[in-house]
């Protein structure tokens, strides 16, 4: 059971009679689907639907959830959940000196006070956990844990994309839980139900596989001299990036090379997850 202790994390705890529906109508999480003894992803939006915030989000105890973001935006995440609470009866609070655990094929058996919280991000088979009281002992590197999320898959805020720049669907919260796309009302929500009703999703988290060493974060993509993305999280010869997939097909059926500056690079879809590169010149175009 590989464990990693994220000092870069922090907890807010959202708590009161009203919390559930306050935080139901405002973040993109189907709060109504969300069960004991797992952590889910999410995302608070801006009215264009770009991401604002990313979170993980479970619950704490009855009528109390804990909302698991980056330290370093968790006062800004505080502050504009303040300012849509309104009149809802439910109180905001940050934890203080927490320290969060992600632990990966854990064993299923035990209690959950051993097994912590199911990341929802991974796929079953990796049992990947997190946990913020009773840590387990540390025993993986960083570098252990970019591989673990770059071949599953799973993009964060800060490593792999900016906030205010990011749709839902580029970064796979249509995919993995992160939207409740048959849920009511919520703070961008129209902008998310037109992009999963009409198709329109053509940004994506794709693997990378390079011959060597890939280059730096924030490397473009680029197929026939022509920008489809950059590169997120780099380990070596494997990385994280997002780009559009309808390039990625033209330059595949056509032979063309992708690189990420001058390394050429393969580009695959995460195993767990529903999409698929277009197949036609319809589809490319959203028809």
């Amino acid at each position: 059971m590989p464990t990693i202790h994220l000092q870069d994390r922090a907890l807010l705890t959202v708590a009161g009679p009203e919390a559930e529906h306050f935080l139901q109508n405002v973040l993109t999480s189907d709060f109504g689907t969300l069960a004991t003894g797992e952590a889910r992803p999410g995302a608070l939006l801006t009215p264009q639907g770009k991401i604002l915030f990313d979170y993980l989000v479970s619950r704490n105890a009855p009528d109390s959830f804990l909302l698991e973001c980056r330290n370093d935006i968790a006062d800004d995440f505080l502050k504009r959940l303040m300012l849509y609470r309104l009149r809802a009866k439910a109180e905001i609070s940050k934890r203080d000196q927490v320290v969060a655990a992600a632990s990966w094929h854990v064993d299923s058996t035990g209690s959950q006070a051993e097994t912590g919280l199911l990341d929802r991000r991974f796929p079953d088979e990796a049992h990947v956990c997190r946990f913020y009281a009773d840590l387990p002992s540390q025993d993986a590197s960083v570098e252990d844990w970019k591989l673990m999320r770059i071949r599953h898959g799973v993009a964060e805020s800060g490593a792999d994309y900016q906030l205010g720049d990011a749709f839902p669907h580029d970064v796979l919260l249509d995919q993995n839980g992160g939207v409740g796309l048959r849920k009511g009302c919520y703070v961008g929500q129209e902008v998310v139900s037109r992009m999963q009703h009409r198709g329109t999703a053509r940004r994506r988290v794709l693997i990378a596989h390079g011959k060597g060493l890939l280059p730096a974060t924030s490397t473009p993509v680029t197929a026939g001299g022509r920008s489809i993305g950059a590169l997120g999280t780099v380990s070596g010869q494997e990385a994280l990036a997002i780009v559009r997939i309808d390039r990625v097909k033209e330059a595949m059926d056509a032979g063309t090379p992708i690189l990420a500056g001058e390394a050429e690079i393969t580009l695959t879809i995460p195993a767990w997850a529903q999409f698929a590169f277009p197949e036609s010149a319809e589809e490319m175009a959203g028809g």
